[in-house]
């Protein structure tokens, strides 16, 4: 009973395998596919997507400000017993009068024509603030890139690094074979041997560090990218063989200052913070509205007004301003300094980073010339170590570290690569011309 249970729970260990297995989709992808997937699928990008719709929503209230705006009114009043004394020639009937209903309705039309110019700067003010936005997202979708190009980077780090390990592991376990026969044949020591399968076994130990890296940094690509978690994604190797621009700094801090988003939309917050100091002082100006109305009225018993239509001129004058600071105007200055400095603290930022990744950049190809001469050297050492552990001249001891060297020379070689591509992606980034 006892068996036949464990075959059920075998087979339904073994069908969920399969499913999960099944379930997995592998898909191959260039960082250039990657990048777009992952912009259209950024939460941030929504976010910022949002915030446009925001400012396009505070432009269109701007401009609705310079429509004429018309508003109607109705009023039904009852009255108790109220006293009528009208001053006429026949306030003697007037007074015997019951009134007792009042009901009156009105339609008031206004069109500003002059406002001090707070109207025209509040639609220009509102007009660069949904640029700013635009660029400000621009701006975010550069982050974007290099955020995915530094995971693009990691995944494919990965997955080299898993296969020189398993090339690696795959020769050290069929040298534990040799050495095992020799033991048995009584041509090497047990202890030797041991010392062999000892860095068998470390092999396998970085072999699962290499590939539990891979899988948390294939899941965090698919969620970068929006895909399934299980989706199982294989790298271009040859990105990192791209082409890298022997430009001088000044060629990208020239790039940066025109192309970076950031700073773009600095300068759009600027001019409407300009245009918001301007809207400020046109408080202290008189504003100015061609009005128009309709007035009925009806008193039961007593009056009825129709037809009472009224066109005229409006003057309104904030006489506050006279003793009033405009704190508005005083905001909106603070707010333009504290932009102009922004912009200075930006400008140095930008050349600080700039100089820094170009520097980065530069030394991450210099690191592969070194690593490529310390793989060639590795590999010669193996070969002459080799050649002596097979001719008596050294020691299992020797031959294990050549083999270790070796090793860790492929995968240094590898990860200066894929660091120096980065590094460029960085860089790109840092001038504003990453997604160009």
């Amino acid at each position: 009973m006892n068996k036949k249970i464990r075959n059920i729970f075998g087979i339904l260990l073994f069908s969920m395998s399969i499913s999960q297995i099944s379930s997995q989709e592998t898909r191959a992808i260039s960082l250039n596919e990657a990048v777009k997937l992952g912009i259209e699928n950024s939460k941030n990008l929504k976010i910022d997507a949002a915030k446009i719709e925001e400012s396009t929503a505070q432009l269109l209230e701007a401009k609705n400000n310079q429509l004429p705006s018309l508003k109607l009114g109705a009023t039904y009043l009852h009255l108790f017993s109220p006293n009528v004394n009208l001053k006429t020639e026949s306030a003697g009937a007037a007074n015997s009068l019951k009134i007792n209903d009042v009901m009156y309705a009105s339609a008031n039309l206004s069109y500003p024509i002059y406002a001090g110019g707070r109207i025209k700067y509040g639609i220009q003010s509102a007009e660069y603030l949904v640029e700013a936005s635009k660029l400000s997202a621009e701006n975010d979708k550069e982050a974007i890139a290099f955020n995915i190009s530094q995971a693009y980077n990691n995944l494919f780090k990965a997955s080299q690094i898993i296969k020189v390990l398993e090339e690696n592991l795959s020769a050290s376990q069929k040298r534990d074979e040799t050495f095992l026969k020799l033991e048995n044949n009584g041509l090497m020591a047990r202890n030797d041997r041991l010392k062999a399968q000892l860095q068998t076994s470390n092999i396998e130990l970085q072999l699962l560090d290499a590939q539990n890296n891979y899988s948390i940094a294939n899941i965090n690509m698919d969620l970068l990218l929006g895909l399934p978690e299980t989706t199982i994604l294989k790298v271009d190797e040859d990105y990192i063989n791209e082409i890298f621009e022997n430009q001088p700094v000044s060629y990208y801090l020239s790039q940066a200052l025109q192309n970076r988003k950031d700073l773009q939309a600095l300068d759009y917050q600027k001019k409407a913070a300009n245009l918001g100091t301007k809207a400020a002082k046109a408080e202290n100006l008189p504003s100015l509205a061609i009005t128009g109305g309709y007035v009925a009225a009806d008193i039961p018993g007593f009056v009825t007004i129709t037809n009472a239509i009224n066109i005229g001129l409006g003057v309104s004058y904030n006489l506050d301003n006279l003793w009033k600071k405009n704190s508005s105007l005083l905001k909106s200055q603070a707010r333009e300094k504290q932009l102009e400095a922004n912009n200075e603290l930006l400008n140095d930022h930008i050349k600080l980073e700039l100089n820094k990744d170009f520097q980065n950049s530069n030394l991450a190809k210099k690191k592969i010339e070194v690593y490529e001469r310390a793989l060639e050297q590795a590999t010669e050492n193996y070969r002459i170590t080799k050649n002596k552990y097979d001719n008596g001249l050294a020691n299992i001891t020797d031959l294990l570290e050549a083999d270790a060297a070796l090793v860790g020379a492929k995968v240094n070689v590898i990860n200066s690569r894929a660091d120096a591509a980065l590094a460029y992606k960085k860089l790109l980034q840092t001038s504003g011309i990453l997604n160009q």
